[in-house]
């Protein structure tokens, strides 16, 4: 009887620790897999936002100039 019990037992242990298992070879794979996604889609990102910074970067040229033009002709009307 005690016997039956025991290899019951080790039937549920060895069932629980194979669930566990698999669930955490599953989780592997899927984490694996998003960041695979992840990184597609944050070079995708970086790539647009380069190009962003790059075109900001002549809007802020533009816009430098025209204050300075706008500085120098308001202190040279009020010299």
């Amino acid at each position: 009887m005690e016997l039956n019990l025991t290899l019951e037992g080790f039937k549920f242990m060895f069932l629980g620790m194979g669930i566990v298992f698999l669930f955490l070879v599953t989780l592997i794979f899927v984490l694996q897999i998003q960041a695979k996604i992840i990184e597609k889609i944050a070079s995708k990102t970086v790539s647009t936002v380069t190009t962003q910074k790059k075109s900001n970067k002549k809007d802020e040229s533009k816009i430098t100039a025209v204050i300075s033009a706008a500085l120098h002709t308001y202190r040279k009307k009020h010299r």
